[in-house]
């Protein structure tokens, strides 16, 4: 299996190639975590396309993790969110994919992300995702 790709450690981000590719670099990235209890990232500026309309649908991201082992490297995280752009889905799938994008790159305790998209239509959607680690095991969907 070839290594997963970095990202420059300087210099403008090369455009990602698609969300598979750019979760193999959230998980490149990923550092070992310090002593920390829950981290937070918020991007204020996510962007994707309808699958219906092919227009864009604007809004934000808020990814709040347990890590176990590792932390999530902020400059991966802008990178693989890019990667969503072109990128057709609806809101709710995003939260599920991204979650378990983060549980593949670094197998936190706990995650749960939300998805906000913008008022659209005169509807804003949120969505939220939340993935708990089994006993034992990599993480799992919430029941």
């Amino acid at each position: 299996m070839p290594k997963p790709s970095r990202l420059p450690r300087s210099g403008p981000l090369p455009r990602p190639r698609s969300p598979e590719q750019a979760r193999e670099v959230l998980k490149a990235e990923a550092f070992p975590a310090p002593d920390v209890q829950e981290v937070t990232l918020a991007a204020q500026e996510f962007t994707s396309i309808c699958p219906r309309s092919g227009q864009p649908d604007f809004g934000s991201v808020v990814i709040t993790y347990t890590p176990d082992r590792h932390c999530l490297e902020s400059k991966a995280v802008k990178y693989y969110l890019w990667s969503y752009r072109d990128e057709g889905a609806f809101c709710e799938s995003l939260a599920g994919r991204i979650a378990d994008d983060i549980v593949y790159a670094i197998d936190p305790r706990r995650v749960r992300v939300q998805v906000n998209q913008n008022v659209r239509g005169g509807i804003a959607i949120v969505a939220v995702a939340e993935r708990h680690r089994r006993e034992g095991g990599k993480g799992k969907r919430k029941e």
